[in-house]
């Protein structure tokens, strides 16, 4: 009995791993403007995006550019559904609130069956137009 109960809880943990590995995929994007996360401004360009939630349990994002020149870590505030659209196209995604030329990172949603988290931002002024933008999540080809 021993040897089954061992075996069985070493394919557990074999599976629990394996997803792990799975959801832990780093994604890509390509953002075209300037932008604030957090507290730091980011400059436009490329950046991977991580999940780093699948150790933790705790719902937690990295920021990184593709050169290495700068990285953040993201606690979300909150989550929520994913607007129907997104669930509709399945592509994974950043969601920027923007007014006049300041934009801020305002949430991410990794895909289909996962929630969209909140981040953080200041409240948006008087400085111009408001509108939200999003910017696509790919998925990250190793080299």
């Amino acid at each position: 009995m021993t040897n089954l109960t061992t075996r069985v809880m070493i394919a557990a943990a074999t599976v629990v791993v394996a997803a792990g590995t799975a959801s832990a995929q780093n994604l890509k994007a390509e953002i075209p403007f300037s932008f604030r996360a957090g507290n730091k401004m980011m400059a436009a360009g490329t950046y991977q995006v991580s999940n780093l939630s699948t150790q933790s349990g705790v719902p937690l994002f990295k920021l990184a550019t593709a050169e290495g020149r700068g990285t953040i870590l993201l606690l979300p505030r909150g989550a929520s559904d994913a607007k129907k659209n997104w669930e509709q196209a399945g592509n994974p995604l950043l969601r920027f609130e923007c007014a006049n030329a300041n934009c801020f990172l305002a949430g991410v949603w990794t895909g289909p069956g996962t929630p969209q988290y909140d981040f953080p931002h200041p409240k948006m002024g008087v400085e111009g137009p408001f509108r939200v933008a999003t910017v696509a999540l790919r998925p990250e080809r190793g080299e």
